[in-house]
This record gives C-alpha cells, structure tokens and sequence, in this order.
C-alpha cells in the first residue's frame, strides 16, 4: 500500500516537473499550427531561460505567412536584446509590399535600434516631415521665412549607418538658406517658390541618411524684416556716435588748450605788473643818481598822459562808429 502511495507521488512529481520544463499548451498550439517544435528543443529554451512563447508564437505567426524561419537564428536574436516579433512582422509586411528583405537583415536594423517594421511601413506608405520655419536672407537685404514639407520613402539598405529625420530637416534648411540668399531679390522668390524645391532637390540631400527624398513642397513664404536696411541704420547711428566722439575730444582739446593760454596770458600779465611794479624804484634811482632831471621826469609823465588820452578818444570814436549798409 506504501509502495502503490509512493509511486503516486513520484508519477505526480514527474508530471509537475514536465509541465514545468514542457510548455505542453504551446507544444499543441505548434503541432496544430503546423509548426513542428520537439520536445527537446522547448525543455531547452526553458533551461537556457527563454521563454518558449516569445519563440514558438512568432514562429506560428511566420509559417502560416508562408516564411520558413530557423528557429536557432530566432533564439539568437532574441538572446540578442531583438524584438522578434516586431521582425516577423516586418517581414511579413515586406513580402506582402514586394519589398526585398531577409531576417538577418531585419535582424540587423533592429539590432540597430531602427524600428524596422516601421521602416517597411514607411516603404509602402511614405511619410511627410514638415521642417521649421526657415529664416533667410536674400541679396537685396530682405528676409524670407519659409517652410517645407518633406516626402520621404524610407532606405532599407541605408537603414543601418544611415542618418535619421534630423539631418535630413538640417540639410533642408541649409539648403532654403543658400538659395534665397543666392536670388538677387527677395520678389524672385516670391514669385517662384518652386525656385527653393528644384534647387534644393536637386543637391541630393538624401545621400548617407536613410530616405529617399521623394518631393519637397514650399508650404509657406512670408516677408519678414529689412535686415539690409536695419543694417544700415545701424552703421549710420555708429558712425554718428564715433563722430560725436571726435567732437567731444577736438572740443575737449580746444578747451584744455583755452585754459592753457589763459593761463600763459596771466603769467604774462603778472610779469608786467611785476614789471611796472620796479619802474617808480629805477625813476627815484635815476633821480638820486642825477642821471634824471626833474624837468625829464615831468616831460616823461606828460608824454604818458598825452599816450592815455590818444587811446581813450580812439577807444571811444570806435565805439561810436556805425557800420556802413
């Protein structure tokens, strides 16, 4: 009776650990799908902790799209850090577009970090980046602000190495900057705004990122500022104040110089004070000496009297005179 308990036990023990090491539900789905997926090959996966399911159901989902896989290279992918079945998918997708492209390709743009079911999508289906308003400049000084939209079709053999959306919106600016700024004015643009598309398509904008740009579309043309105008204001405002300057300094220098001979007319003014001051000592020298009479001295004041009067009646018969009409 032990025994019969005993062999229970450990038939109940056996089921639980295959049940364990055994997806049975998904080993039937396979079988039923068509899929053939031995035993072995799921008690694997389980040891080498990959979940069956991630592999079998998007195995299932490849053969009945009629797209025979290996389920090794799927393990490895997934081991790998890949979305497989985002892979399958795509691949389903692609075959569906008539599209060439294999699984380690895929593989290899997922591994990439390129989403590549989307990429296949945007294969069918191109997709439409619209740039940010481009400011420019033409020659006549004017600025332009224009924006475009964008139609690309992605590259699946660029997708790995290839540039993304960011460049391809940079270089088709850079490109709107150098053809405004190479039209001589600013109504030639605007009279042909497919002036900017033509031109800019044609520079092969597309080369090493991962598009194909199909069409470019000048979806807006605004007139913004006079820049050559506002240029010009402002080298006239900075030639008026480098101007004033200078003023101030001639001015500044013709003050200091003022100054100067105000103050070399004092000094001149002080030494003939100084001057006269010793005229009265050298007269009472000369009288003491007798080298002068009385009679020259009275005769020397006479003459400076009569010198005085002149000037005074000759100040004011000046001051008197009217100016002829």
């Amino acid at each position: 009776m032990v025994s019969a308990y005993i062999t229970i036990v450990v038939v109940i023990l056996a089921v639980l650990i295959f049940l364990r090491f055994i997806p049975l539900g998904l080993w039937i789905s396979a079988l039923a799908s068509g899929v053939h997926v031995s035993v072995f090959t799921l008690a694997g996966m389980r040891i080498r902790r990959v979940s069956p399911a991630k592999i079998v159901s998007p195995l299932i989902k490849a053969e009945k799209a009629g797209l025979h896989m290996d389920i090794s290279k799927m393990e490895a992918h997934y081991l790998a850090g890949g979305n497989l079945d985002r892979v399958v998918t795509a691949l389903i997708t692609a075959r569906g577009a008539n599209i060439q492209l294999d699984f380690p390709e895929a593989c290899a743009i997922d591994l990439a970090g390129r989403d590549v079911l989307e990429a296949v999508q945007m294969s069918v289906n191109p997709k439409v980046i619209e740039t940010p308003t481009v400011a420019a400049i033409a020659k006549d000084g004017i600025e332009l602000r224009a924006k475009a939209r964008v139609t690309v079709r992605a590259n699946i053999e660029r997708l790995v190495g290839g540039a993304g959306e960011e460049t391809v919106v940079a270089r088709v600016g850079e490109g709107i900057v150098t053809t405004v700024g190479s039209a001589e004015t600013h109504k030639a643009v605007l009279e042909n705004p497919d002036l900017i598309s033509r031109t800019v398509l044609s520079k092969g904008l597309d080369a090493g990122t991962a598009f194909e740009i199909l069409s470019i579309d000048i979806a807006d043309v605004d007139v913004g500022r006079n820049i050559g105008a506002q240029l010009q204001m402002d080298q006239a405002e900075a030639d008026r104040r480098i101007a004033q300057a200078k003023a101030e300094e001639r001015r500044a220098m013709a003050v200091a110089r003022e100054q100067e001979m105000k103050a070399a007319a004092q000094e001149q003014r002080a030494k003939v004070i100084e001057a006269e001051a010793e005229v009265p000592k050298a007269m009472a020298a000369a009288l003491r000496e007798g080298k002068m009479g009385v009679l020259d001295y009275y005769d020397m004041k006479n003459t400076i009297a009569d010198t005085s009067m002149r000037e005074s009646i000759a100040t004011m018969g000046e001051g008197r005179a009217q100016p002829k009409q």
